[in-house]
């Protein structure tokens, strides 16, 4: 008997049965970008991304140039989760954020001196770790200092992730007087026995009332965040979680695969490997969690995103305007990243760059004046022509051979020839369409993006070590 993934409400498909999901079940990027962060050089340093900082300023319009999404990451945790793979320093001296923020202040600085002052922003994004690690004071002077280096747009996107356990409805009304205007909720599982499991405690109660403050104080969209694939689920438990977080009714659901490698992420060696569920039982657990949702009236945006039919991710899937930056699915057009503070990624132009990943390496570059780059890639021709494809794989499902080669100057059937061989075995399976004038990803096919997506990578097919990304089920 086959556990079968339900038919997307927009479109009518054959349920997708649990065979072909563990056929195509593979390690692989979410490609929140292309090449993956994996592919970044050490080559590309602080100068490189200096270089291309000042290229975007040299080559502003006549309008000005276009507006930036910006990112700054909070390092901090009071505690630690097993099942983490962030970048993170876990620590209960809260002294800590405030040299912090010196030289957050510093980079901010650096950066505003090559791109411009004044910069337009978009997009403003605090993740973590932590972010409301931050006192109400350490979070007011953050935003000044973007304030005032920065010019936010008058329609901008402000969004925070938050530990439900670390603030109240006073700090949520702190932070929406700042200006943000949607906030994300780490959830994961409501279970009590998989919290316990996982060293993360917070009960229903609690995450209720403060979605309903959140609503009281006209935050625009609510987030929240869920992994399958944790110790001690099942398919019943995690359905439980399912119907628990529908009847909260968040604007926007991430529902995330649990990735355990814990030969890379030291966190995960305390999670107990024989209390993990199989690869049937995730696959119920993903099943049940499609069918749930889309009972409840949400929408399948793409991978792990969902969203009631009325926000404006919902609405961008149906028109064609669907991007996707580091952070996930967004519904700001493609443009250049800032990325600021310890371990962020940013993108300028043809190039992507990192910071420092310890603290210790990210403040010595600061008090050198130096921008804290570790690494970073810049992009080749047949990056930016693959990028392209996957991208428009990934957030329209459809690939047009036209405006590829408008864009690229390439003869997509034979640039891409031996791709599109491969995909012969997805056309089979009913997961892509390969037409003459392009390549359709079919609803069932929007389960199994990713997958269709590898097949675009160039570096990934070059060395097959896959073994560094989560499972695309």
């Amino acid at each position: 008997m086959h556990t079968a993934i339900p038919s997307a409400p927009y479109a009518s498909q054959p349920a997708l049965p649990q065979d072909l999901l563990c056929r195509f079940d593979t390690p692989g990027p979410r490609y929140t970008s292309y090449p993956t962060a994996d592919r970044f050089v050490e080559a590309f340093g602080p100068d490189e991304a200096l270089l291309a900082m000042r290229q975007r300023k040299a080559g502003a319009t006549v309008g000005g140039p276009t507006p930036l999404s910006v990112y700054v990451h909070i390092p901090f945790c009071e505690s630690l989760c097993y099942y983490c793979a962030c970048n993170k320093i876990i620590t209960k001296h809260h002294e800590r954020a405030a040299p912090y923020l010196d030289a957050l202040e510093a980079e901010l600085r650096l950066v505003v001196a090559a791109l411009g002052a004044g910069q337009p922003v978009s997009q403003l994004h605090f993740g973590g770790g932590t972010p409301t690690f931050l006192s109400d004071a350490e979070l007011t002077r953050l935003v000044g200092a973007l304030r005032a280096s920065l010019r936010f747009e008058a329609d901008i996107e402000m969004s925070i992730e938050v530990d439900p356990r670390t603030v109240t409805p006073a700090r949520l009304a702190h932070l929406r007087e700042l200006g943000f205007n949607r906030i994300s909720f780490g959830v994961q599982d409501f279970d009590p026995r998989v919290q316990a499991a996982v060293h993360r405690v917070q009960p229903y109660d609690g995450v209720r009332a403060l979605m309903t403050s959140a609503r009281g104080l006209g935050y625009r969209s609510i987030n929240v965040d869920l992994i399958y694939g944790l110790p001690q689920q099942s398919a019943d438990s995690f359905a439980r979680t399912v119907q628990q977080v529908g009847e909260l009714r968040p604007e926007r659901i991430a529902l995330y695969a649990y990735a355990h490698l814990p030969a890379r992420f030291k966190p995960q060696r305390r999670i107990v490997a024989e209390q993990l569920p199989s690869a049937a039982q995730r696959v119920a657990m993903l099943g049940g969690a499609i069918a749930g949702f889309l009972g409840a009236g949400y929408s399948y945006i793409g991978m792990d995103h969902f969203a009631l039919a009325d926000d404006a991710l919902a609405v961008a899937k149906r028109q064609g305007r669907l991007h996707r930056n580091f952070q996930g699915y967004s519904t700001q057009p493609d443009c250049d990243l800032v990325g600021l503070g310890v371990s962020a990624i940013g993108r300028i132009g043809a190039t992507y760059y990192q910071n420092a990943k310890t603290l210790l390496e990210y403040d010595d570059a600061l008090r050198q004046r130096q921008l804290p780059v570790a690494r970073g890639f810049a992009l080749t021709r047949d990056d930016l022509v693959r990028r392209a494809v996957i991208m428009a794989l990934m957030c329209q499902g459809w690939v047009e051979f036209e405006s590829i080669e408008l864009a690229h100057l390439v003869r997509v059937q034979s640039y891409f020839a031996a791709e599109l061989r491969q995909l012969a075995e997805f056309a089979a399976a009913g997961l892509v369409g390969l037409e003459p004038d392009g390549i359709r990803v079919t609803p069932a096919g929007w389960y199994l993006v990713r997958a269709i997506a590898m097949v675009f990578d160039r570096h990934l097919q070059a060395d097959r070590a896959r073994e560094r990304f989560s499972r695309v089920i």
